[in-house]
C-alpha cells in the first residue's frame, strides 16, 4: 500500500449506480444473527476451515483482495496467513462490520478499481449467488487476481435442489434469508476454465445449513456431519462449496 493510501483514503469514492449490490444486505447486522450463537459460529468455523485449504500453497505474504466481503466473515482468515488485505464494499455501510483498521473501498465489483493481476488472491463470499451477471463477476476477479481466485457458491448437486420447496419453511426459520441461484458444478468451472483457470471444490456440508441452524447444537451437526464424509456424500453432494480457482499458466 502506498504511504499516502489510509483505510479512510481507500473509502473516499461515492457509490455510483452500481449493477450488482447483493454485499449491501450481507454486510449489515441482521444478515450477521444468521451466523448468531454456537451453532451459527461452528458453521464459520467450517467456512474457515475450507478456506484456509484453498489458500494452500501461497505464498505467507501478498496481497488479498475480498470483494464484498463487509459480511466480516473471511478477512481474518486471510489476515493470519499473513496477507495485506483489502475489502471492497457496494456502498460506505460495507464496511460498519470490518475492524477499523481494514483498507475498505466503495467499488462497482464488475469494474474493480484495480490493475490486471495486481493482487496474489482474490477472494467473493456470499455474492456469487445473489449476482445476475456472475460471469461478468468471475471474470472481474480473474482480471484482478494473479495467482489464485476463491468463491463460494451453493450447489445443484445437493440437498439444496428442494430449496424451492422448502424456502417458505426455511424463511419462516430464518426470518432474514432470500432467495438465491444454484449452480452446477460444470457451469462454475468452465466460465473459470475460460479465464485460464483450474478449479478446485471444498464442499462444506452434507447436511443442509438450515438444519444445523434449526438443531441449534453443533454436537450433533458434527456428528451427522462425520456420517457423511468417510463415504463421499460430503464430496460429491456438499454445498456450499468453496470454489479455489488458480491460473494456469501457458
Amino acid at each position: 500500500m502506498d504511504a499516502a493510501e489510509t483505510p479512510d483514503s481507500l473509502s473516499t469514492a461515492a457509490p455510483g449506480n452500481f449493477p450488482e449490490t447483493a454485499d449491501i444486505e450481507t454486510a449489515n447486522d441482521d444478515y450477521a444473527k444468521r451466523f448468531a450463537g454456537a451453532a451459527g459460529q461452528w458453521l464459520l468455523e467450517v467456512q474457515s476451515r475450507e478456506l484456509r485449504a484453498a489458500l494452500e500453497g501461497l505464498p505467507s505474504a501478498g496481497k488479498a483482495l475480498d470483494v464484498g466481503g463487509g459480511h466480516g466473515q473471511t478477512e481474518s482468515v486471510l489476515r493470519e496467513h499473513g496477507f495485506e488485505v483489502r475489502v471492497t464494499g457496494s456502498a460506505e455501510s460495507c464496511r460498519a462490520r470490518l475492524p477499523a483498521d481494514t483498507p475498505f473501498e466503495i467499488a462497482n465489483h464488475l469494474e474493480l478499481p484495480h490493475g490486471d493481476r495486481s493482487m496474489d488472491v482474490v477472494i467473493s463470499f456470499r455474492l456469487l449467488p445473489h449476482c445476475e451477471q456472475w460471469k461478468v463477476l468471475i471474470k472481474e476477479l480473474c482480471r484482478v487476481a494473479d495467482q489464485r481466485v476463491i468463491v463460494d457458491y451453493p450447489a445443484k448437486q445437493s440437498v439444496n435442489f428442494l430449496a424451492d420447496a422448502l424456502f417458505g419453511l426455511k424463511k419462516g426459520f430464518e426470518k432474514n434469508t432470500r432467495t438465491f441461484t444454484l449452480f452446477s458444478h460444470r457451469e462454475v468451472r468452465e466460465a473459470f476454465e475460460a479465464e485460464g483457470f483450474a478449479v478446485r471444490r471444498h464442499p462444506q456440508f452434507f447436511w443442509p445449513m438450515v438444519l444445523h441452524r434449526m438443531l441449534k447444537r453443533p454436537g450433533i451437526s458434527k456428528f451427522l456431519e462425520a456420517l457423511a464424509r468417510p463415504i463421499a456424500l460430503t464430496r460429491f453432494f456438499g454445498s456450499p462449496v468453496v470454489l479455489e480457482a488458480r491460473r494456469v499458466e501457458t
